[in-house]
């Protein structure tokens, strides 16, 4: 599959390039997160067991793959990134890497809850720090100027106040994030409203990270 670009005109921001391939790759990533949902799966409030329940237990199981047409890309956990610091969540991997082995995509997983939000040592600041900031610092690779987070809601709170209180860390606490663009709604699939997308300067280039809230707060155990 070829990667392509949609163009963002007529949103706030129409500077930025949306990868159509990746949100292809996302839209199934939220229909497994769903499944989870349907499937009542019990899940412990460990950012790695969670990870590792939708990763394994879902991206990585072919027949869900194959029902949900995944096939073309393969999914590995705990990754160390060939030229830099950094060690993923979760890699994904393109027809085109057989090609090019820089050719691949990167989420970054991380917990989120309703203790601080708006403070320097709470779950959205280490969201931002361990996250946000890795991409923009280049710890992380981005072959293809796109690269993804996925939040882990562990606690009932409002999602998209909880995002406006990451926002306001990004413009108040995190300079280093280099941010030009906030994270804002940017809709995916039709039956899923948290899913956003913020812009970033990394060395010479803009660095689209896009942002799923996957509320996993009633199945915390």
């Amino acid at each position: 599959m070829m990667f392509t670009e949609l163009n963002a005109s007529g949103y706030n921001y129409n500077s930025i390039f949306y990868n159509a391939e990746f949100e292809d790759v996302l839209s199934k990533i939220i229909t497994c997160y769903n499944l989870m949902r349907t499937d009542n799966v019990s899940l412990t409030n460990d950012e790695n067991a969670i990870r590792d329940v939708l990763l394994i237990n879902y991206l990585k199981d072919n027949p869900t793959r194959k029902k949900i047409k995944l096939t073309d890309y393969l999914f590995d956990r705990e990754v160390p990134e060939d030229r830099s610091l950094g060690r993923t969540d979760i890699k994904i991997q393109t027809l085109n890497t057989f090609q090019d082995t820089s050719a691949y995509y990167i989420i970054e997983c991380k917990r989120l809850d309703a203790t601080n939000p708006n403070g320097t040592t709470g779950l959205n600041a280490k969201y931002i720090e361990n996250g946000i900031c890795r991409f923009a610092s280049t710890s992380y690779s981005t072959h293809y100027k796109t690269n993804g987070m996925i939040g882990f809601v562990v606690e009932e709170l409002d999602i998209n106040k909880n995002v406006s209180s990451i926002n306001n860390l990004l413009l108040t606490n995190f300079s280093k994030a280099s941010t030009t663009q906030d994270l804002q709604y940017r809709k995916i699939v039709t039956d899923f409203d948290f899913s956003y997308c913020s812009c970033h300067n990394v060395t010479k280039d803009s660095v689209v990270l896009y942002h799923l809230m996957f509320d996993y707060s009633k199945q915390i155990q």
